[in-house]
């Protein structure tokens, strides 16, 4: 019998101008217990010694790819693009993993309950200092029905297999906001990919930063929402998206 091959998970963090946090984000993945991970960092050009912090660890990151985009979801679909792991996940580069073992328990969940994809709560954190608790985003299990409610799982602690992106495409960059809402309801509502929660944090996530837009974002947010039902075939009523 041969040497059964170790699972390959892939983690994105895509930057720009992130040099106040990135460190911590790179070493929460480069800490991680699973022996087999492939960190792929999409930086957006950055000149505020973001790339100084990324070459200091080069020897523990696969890809690094620097240059101009078009935003986060461009960033992150060069990211998809180029990952060659079985298991993808894209962790922010504001956040970081809660704790040394969460991608082990990532490819237990995924390969023990064979599903295609998998998710686990997130805690808000203070911006200054990531051990205070801000709010629990506690994701419960999945039920098809819950996105009618609103629901969503918090896309960073969101981990699929390779294959369904190539299956099912990527994120639809034509949803400058709402386009990681458009990618779980196409992958978990629409095509009904199979999915495990892990009912524990798997990211923490500082306050303040892109992905806590202010009331303007947040409406717009809303409205994308909406078109995002609609792009997919969907009924979109009735639908509570906050």
């Amino acid at each position: 019998m041969g040497v059964k091959r170790a699972i390959r998970v892939s983690i994105i963090t895509v930057v720009y101008n992130g040099a106040e946090n990135i460190e911590d984000s790179i070493r929460s993945v480069i800490g991680q217990t699973h022996d087999d991970i492939e960190y792929v960092i999409i930086d957006g050009g950055s000149t505020d010694g973001t790339l100084d912090i990324i070459k200091r660890y080069g020897r523990n990151i696969a890809k690094v790819i620097s240059e101009p985009d078009n935003g986060i979801y461009d960033a992150m679909n060069k990211g998809l693009e180029i990952a060659s792991g079985d298991i993808i996940g894209i962790l922010n580069s504001d956040d970081l993993y809660a704790d040394r073992t969460v991608i082990e328990n990532v490819v237990g969940y995924i390969s023990e309950k064979n599903v295609d994809s998998c998710y686990g709560d997130l805690i808000y954190v203070d911006r200054q200092n990531t051990n205070i608790s801000v709010r629990h985003w506690k994701s419960g299990e999945f039920l098809k029905q819950r996105f009618r409610s609103g629901w969503m799982p918090p896309h960073p602690t969101f981990f699929a297999r390779r294959d369904i992106y190539e299956k099912y495409g990527i994120f639809n960059e034509t949803f400058p906001i709402a386009a990681d809402y458009e990618l779980m309801l196409r992958l978990l509502y629409k095509h009904g990919i199979s999915t495990a929660y892990i009912p524990k944090v798997l990211v923490k996530m500082r306050t303040g930063g892109s992905s806590n837009p202010g009331f303007y974002n947040t409406a717009k947010a809303i409205i994308e929402n909406y078109r995002a039902w609609k792009v997919n075939g969907l009924d979109p009523s009735p639908v509570t998206f906050f």
